[in-house]
């Protein structure tokens, strides 16, 4: 039997006088009559789920309106209810919150390819945006669901559940601080993810507690004790953490159980801030501490408001501990996260849906150009790194995930600041770009006007709000410079065959490329990726291809160990390598005819043939031929530790690998590090590559790169 709406509503009344019974009977009512007749995979009646979802959201103690929407929630997508009528029975809040809930209902995540999945949780954090009640309906949906996973019977939509739920709605959970649900969504998707070593662990924390004989209460005991006697009221209660959190740290921090500091977890709770700080003196007084246990989130908060202070000791029995001291307060945000600080009102219009700035963060890096799937991978690593507190000059505090870098740093303070700096002191020190951040570090960034992103910085930023910047500023830079070239060279093919070339009868075959503008087009010609030939071919079909000719341009990025070669009348001419790009044997190139100075042959791809896209009539073809005696010169901007020892380390490598240092130009010097360029004589590309991959090996070597940018 599923009863009736009044142990809802009791439970309701304990935080919420203003609560309407008639209107919640009403929707209790709505509910069951929407659901009759249906039945979930155990055999109950479905309206049973509803009602169990009201229930966890009112233990969160959470507003009538997103109480009455857990009751209809599936009501327009499993039943015959729209949302007008949801909306004339209970309001507009009612279903517009609905509304949302069922969107995401319909996206739940099925056999679909990872495109599918990534955008349906592109649309979950838009619809969060909007009001993050549509986020605690979910939520406590899935921990029902999970509650009752076992009753499924197919091992493979079991497993995917626990997948999704371990992916995306635990994280969720962490960051807007619901413990409770966070940890109990982990410990259930662990327990079908990995269900033996869940086992084990919880076998072996049987042992260690019956062969430690670690009793909670009589270290409780003496923790409250101690710190009562200097006059602190406080209650203690303690805890073994979930099988979950425990495999995650053995995983993270490669220890085994015996050796987590932290296995048990005591809180302590004090009435005021001034008493958290007292505890704590009087705990370190009284018990070695655990060094490198201490955090402070009281005075840094984390991003979903948990505060707190964390210490280990050797506690009472000596017992390796975690003790958590806190306001009751800073409890109740600690457990409840965003519900701790919901506003319950009686009149629907008062409401005003909070804001949060994470989920805007996210949302923020929806741009057109960014595939779902790029979102999907950027929002899952904001969720899931910990966190380190930077300051600006100024004081202010930035929140980044660990292991971010000063660019992470310049697109938290503002996008502009990031797309302009060129540099970063970092406590006072000039450092590279792509140093790490630690906890309490001052950060002043380096602004230039004409500075721009650079595409070699995604390999090291963190956070998925600079990882998007910095591809969406090279993604338009390269289709922009490219296309220039693209242009030319189909221009130059053009006429080259007698055809003459009009965009708009390229515009109308663009579904042949694969694309949906005709700069694409040009773009994937520019980098090399489609030949012009082919372009000819589907605008006249007529014309014959030469296709020893296609697959002689197509070969030459593999040849090896060569010397150019000029084709048509200019054989003989002046020839000369780019300084700009440094193109190398086994790379696609093409040459520039200017009057007394002869052919300079650049890599195609390089940034200025963009210069000459107006000019089709002085690009000319250029391939490599073999010859196994020649070698050709290559740049690498590289960093270098300021160290005895560190250029000769370098050149060692290099003359190991069969390399030869040609020249080397000191670009700039701090204290840690020297800039420069450095020319090598190498055979081809791969060898490039080679000498490359050793160097970056090296642990002198901060960062080495081509010069080949322009």
């Amino acid at each position: 039997m599923i009863g009736t709406a009044d142990p809802i509503i009791e439970k309701m009344r304990a935080y919420n006088g203003a609560v309407d019974p008639g209107r919640l009977s009403r929707a209790f009512e709505f509910g069951r009559a929407a659901h009759d007749g249906q039945t979930r995979a155990s055999g109950e009646p479905y309206f049973t789920h509803p009602v169990a979802v009201a229930n966890i959201l009112a233990d969160m103690r959470l507003d009538e309106d997103s109480i009455i929407t857990a009751l209809l929630h599936d009501t327009v997508e499993d039943c015959d209810v729209t949302l007008e009528t949801l909306q004339a029975e209970f309001g507009g809040d009612v279903s517009q919150l609905v509304d949302g809930v069922t969107k995401l209902s319909r996206l739940a995540i099925k056999s679909l390819p990872s495109s599918a999945q990534a955008e349906n949780f592109r649309k979950l954090l838009m619809a969060m945006s909007e009001d993050v009640r549509v986020l605690l309906v979910k939520l406590a949906d899935r921990t029902h669901n999970m509650r009752t996973l076992s009753f499924i019977p197919k091992p493979e939509k079991r497993v995917r559940i626990a997948r999704e739920t371990m992916d995306i709605y635990a994280p969720l959970a962490e960051r807007i601080g619901l413990t409770q649900i966070q940890s109990e969504l982990e410990d259930s998707a662990f327990e079908i993810l990995n269900g033996d070593m869940r086992q084990s662990i919880i076998t072996r924390l049987d042992y260690l507690t019956s062969e430690a004989e670690i009793t909670i209460p009589t270290i409780s005991v003496e923790l409250q004790s101690t710190i009562e006697r200097v006059g602190i009221e406080c209650s203690v209660t303690g805890r073994l953490k979930s099988p979950y959190s425990i495999w995650r740290k053995m995983q993270t921090k490669a220890v085994t159980m015996e050796q987590l500091a932290d296995i048990v977890a005591f809180r302590v709770l004090v009435p005021n801030l001034d008493d958290c700080y007292r505890a704590l003196g009087e705990l370190h007084q009284n018990y070695p501490t655990v060094m490198g246990r201490f955090k402070d989130y009281i005075s840094t908060p984390k991003r979903n408001g948990y505060q707190s202070l964390h210490t280990g000791v050797l506690g009472p029995q000596n017992h390796r501990i975690e003790v958590q001291i806190r306001t009751p307060d800073m409890h109740n945000v600690a457990e409840n996260g965003v519900a701790a600080h919901w506003h319950y009102k009686r009149s629907n219009q008062d409401y005003n849906p909070p804001k949060y700035k994470w989920i805007q963060e996210l949302v923020g890096l929806l741009d057109e150009d960014a595939g779902a799937e790029e979102f999907f991978e950027h929002t899952k690593m904001d969720l899931y790194h910990d966190q380190v507190f930077c300051f600006t000059p100024r004081g202010d505090l930035i929140a980044l995930p660990r292991g971010a870098t000063a660019v992470d740093f310049a697109y938290a303070v503002h996008t502009q600041v990031g797309e302009t700096c060129n540099g970063v002191r970092i406590n006072g020190k000039t450092r590279q770009l792509a140093t790490e951040l630690q906890n309490g570090d001052q950060i002043e960034i380096l602004a230039q006007s004409d500075a721009k992103p650079r595409a070699e910085w995604e390999k090291f930023v963190k956070t998925g709000r600079a990882k998007s910047a910095i591809r969406r500023f090279t993604r338009a830079q390269r289709v922009t410079e490219f296309s220039r070239i693209g242009k030319a060279l189909i221009e130059k093919t053009f006429r080259e065959h007698d055809r003459p070339f009009r965009t708009r009868s390229l515009g109308q075959s663009l579904s042949a490329f694969g694309v949906s503008r005709v700069e694409e087009v040009f773009a994937l010609v520019g980098e090399d990726r489609l030949s012009p030939l082919r372009v000819l071919e589907k605008l006249h079909p007529d014309i014959v291809i030469d296709d020893d000719r296609e697959a002689r341009d197509r070969s030459r990025g593999q040849t090896t160990q060569s010397k150019l070669k000029i084709k048509g009348d200019n054989a003989g001419t002046a020839v000369t390598i780019a300084r700009c790009c440094h193109p190398l044997p086994g790379e696609a190139i093409v040459g520039i005819f200017t009057t007394g100075k002869g052919i300079t042959v650049h890599k195609v791809g390089c940034t200025t043939l963009s210069k000459f896209s107006d000019a089709p009539e002085l690009w000319l073809d250029v391939s490599w031929e073999q010859d196994s005696l020649r070698t050709v010169n290559g740049r690498l901007n590289t960093v270098l530790s300021n160290e005895p020892g560190s250029l000769a380390s370098l050149a060692t490598v290099i003359s190991q690998q069969g390399g030869n240092i040609s020249n080397i130009h000191l670009t700039d010097r701090t204290p840690d590090f020297f800039r420069f360029e450095l020319d090598l004589e190498v055979k081809d590309v791969e060898h490039m590559r080679a000498i490359i991959a050793v160097l970056q090996a090296n642990k002198y070597v901060e960062s080495v790169e081509r010069s080949d940018t322009g």
